[in-house]
């Protein structure tokens, strides 16, 4: 496949990598022993999640990452969404970004759905004429009626999910990103969920998921990325990449 023009691509990534700081907590005592010794910064350590990957997802392409739990999938996601920023390297994202990945972030619990719909759909690049014009879809969606006037720190973790789904997939997005979110709430939402993401797939949106349901990713994805302990192992058609990870875990 020929090189893309860069207007042709939805997300760029280019030689990235990400660090973070582990502080170990210690015994009060031993703290101040090694403080007083000069050793205070043996308490801590750094843990690279990412090292030096590069990557283009293209206009329409709807992409899985895949890897071990700590393979980086997540902060790779994190990093493509804005939730935070590469310590190297670069990250270029054309279009409105939306999805979930952090489950209500943006949402007030002392807010009602109602109130949250506005400020969340705000968050997330949407005009209030957009939201006016969404918000019964939206409630819909999420089948939280008689509820939608109530403030969410009361919701059930089920309620929270409808609702910031039903948001996140409201807004239009360019591109849609996905963390194993469909792990949480019952068996009907999460269909209706991926019937949604389906959609968004057959309108030509850019798509990436995480997610450990390598069947889901087969059927959503034509292309894997592999991570393993930061580094980008593998990049090709979907069948190959879950037949690699299948082999490495198996191994």
């Amino acid at each position: 496949m020929g090189q893309r023009q860069l207007d042709q691509d939805r997300i760029r990534i280019d030689r990235v990598s990400k660090h973070f700081t582990l502080r170990h907590t210690r015994a009060v005592k031993e703290i101040v022993v090694k403080g007083l010794q000069g050793r205070r910064k043996e308490l801590s350590e750094q843990f690279t999640a990412l090292r030096d990957v590069s990557l283009t997802v293209g206009e329409g392409e709807a992409i899985a990452l895949l890897g071990r739990n700590g393979s980086g999938k997540s902060t790779l996601l994190k990093l493509i969404s804005g939730v935070m920023g590469a310590d190297e390297g670069s990250i270029a994202v054309r279009g409105n970004v939306a999805g979930l990945i952090d489950v209500g972030a943006g949402f007030h619990p002392d807010l009602t759905g109602r109130e949250n719909i506005f400020l969340n759909g705000a968050i997330l690049g949407m005009s209030e004429a957009k939201i006016h014009q969404e918000f019964d879809r939206i409630v819909a969606f999420s089948e939280i009626e008689e509820f939608i006037d109530t403030e969410v720190k009361f919701y059930s973790s089920g309620m929270f999910l409808r609702l910031a789904f039903a948001v996140a997939v409201h807004t239009d997005p360019d591109i849609f990103l996905v963390d194993e979110i469909l792990a949480v709430g019952d068996e009907p939402f999460q269909h209706k969920c991926l019937d949604r993401i389906r959609e968004l797939r057959d309108e030509g949106k850019c798509l990436v998921i995480v997610s450990h349901d390598l069947d889901m990713v087969s059927k959503f994805t034509e292309r894997g990325i592999v991570l393993e302990r930061g580094r980008m192992i593998h990049d090709g058609p979907i069948g190959e990449a879950v037949a690699l990870l299948r082999q490495r875990s198996e191994g």
